[in-house]
């Protein structure tokens, strides 16, 4: 794989070799993916078209595609665009902490990494396995999560709905469907928050939730259950390291996503005159809220990676082989050749980016246990806590410190105190 040349920066001193274009590169991290990711979008597409050059933690350098047909084309084209990280002309220069280095590391064998007819067999095992999960009992079961955790704040009148309800009902509720002991839903879905974020802690907490894993097959070994574990298991063909490896991705890209859905939704009912109705039964629905974030406030903004297998021409870059392609989700879906300005998705639009595109595209049945335990819990909690509301200012909302997901710190809220209606163990 050959690097890209470039000339000497403005101080004399040569770019980091295989660096894109990178004079003028935009760090993929700081404070305005947070506050204000859209206008630094929308900066970055003005200065450098569709796809701009950025640098990841370490000076590590990458392409972020902005625009939303250049996206669909990487999403479309896995021949070219490939998943494999083994393409990736930056190995040399990682260092074994690197903070992103499970998000991109083909020694994880996972679905992830895989491609072609490989890919389709190891995809088929997790969709049966998530298919036969029972919508209804699904559905049943997050109910009785969500009453349970309402349960233990309902009385008090206030709560902070992100760290007492959002975050821990689609772990409780992906606990049971992959068949994890339930006590270790709340450890998993910490780990899971903080290795999502990108942080120096995630190497912990990426062995903390695959050393889980590890003893749910071994346990789904010995004793199969009716859970997704056992029957990815009775599939047959996959050892114990890839097993483990397939269910810690289900898990990861069902729980913090899930959660961050419920809470952006929330936000946005509980913020947007459009929507205030919907908590008596009026014409706005949680189902559009939904759609609507999935669009404006998608969980995960920006995904990685894609890796060059020849060098290419995209939105006017010269994208050389070896280099990191990063799907900025967030970005094309505000992208203004699809946005006419103000526009909005609310009525049902789902050509959105939001569990990705192609092959490696969040499988169907495992979108469908995502929408329906976020669903289901925003309407068991508007049902029991029908006056729910914002106990600080809009503008006081904080996002989650994460260039990847986007999501609440915390959503404190306030409501009637109301009688708990299950007895608490």
């Amino acid at each position: 794989m050959t690097s890209p040349q470039h000339p000497p920066t403005a101080g004399g001193t040569p770019p980091p070799p295989g660096c894109p274009a990178h004079a003028g590169a935009v760090a993929l991290s700081g404070p305005r993916f947070q506050t204000e990711p859209t206008e630094l979008y929308r900066e970055m597409r003005r200065d450098h078209g569709a796809v701009a050059p950025v640098t990841l933690t370490g000076d590590v350098p990458a392409w972020l595609v902005l625009g939303y047909r250049e996206l669909h084309q990487v999403y479309s084209d896995p021949v070219l665009f490939n998943r494999d990280s083994r393409h990736w002309g930056q190995w040399e220069r990682i260092p074994a902490d690197w903070p992103l280095r499970p998000m991109v590391d083909h020694s994880f064998d996972s679905v992830l990494w895989t491609t072609g007819e490989q890919h389709s067999r190891r995809i088929a095992m997790t969709e049966n396995a998530l298919d036969a999960v029972d919508s209804f009992e699904l559905r049943r079961s997050t109910e009785e999560i969500a009453d349970r955790l309402i349960d233990t704040f309902c009385g008090q009148g206030e709560t902070e709905l992100m760290q007492h309800y959002a975050t821990l009902l689609p772990a409780l509720a992906l606990v049971r469907v992959c068949g994890y002991e339930e006590e270790e839903g709340p450890g998993l879905a910490d780990s899971i928050n903080t290795f999502l974020n990108g942080t120096a802690e995630s190497l912990v907490a990426f062995q903390h939730f695959h050393a889980a894993t590890y003893r749910l097959v071994d346990a789904r070994t010995a004793v199969p259950a009716a859970d997704a574990a056992s029957r990815m298991l009775a599939h047959g063909g996959y050892g114990r390291e890839q097993i483990v490896q397939d269910l810690a991705v289900i898990i990861v890209s069902g729980q913090q996503p899930t959660a961050d859905w419920i809470g952006n939704s929330l936000r946005l009912m509980l913020t947007d005159d459009r929507f205030a109705a919907s908590l008596t039964g009026g014409r706005h629905s949680v189902t559009e809220a939904m759609n609507e974030v999935l669009w404006e406030d998608a969980p995960l903004q920006n995904s990685v990676a894609r890796f060059a297998t020849r060098d290419v021409q995209l939105g006017g870059q010269h994208i050389r082989a070896g280099d990191m392609v990063i799907m900025g989700i967030a970005s094309a879906h505000h992208d203004p050749q699809i946005r006419t300005p103000g526009g909005s998705f609310t009525g049902g639009n789902n050509a959105n980016f939001a569990f990705g595109h192609g092959d490696h595209r969040c499988p169907y049945p495992a979108q469908e246990i995502g929408e329906t335990i976020a669903r289901t819990g925003i309407e068991v909690l508007l049902d029991r806590l029908p006056d729910v509301e914002l106990a600080i200012p809009e503008a006081a909302l904080v996002w989650r410190p994460s260039v990847w997901m986007r999501g609440l710190t915390a959503l404190p809220v306030r409501f009637t105190p109301a009688p708990a209606q299950r007895f608490l163990a």
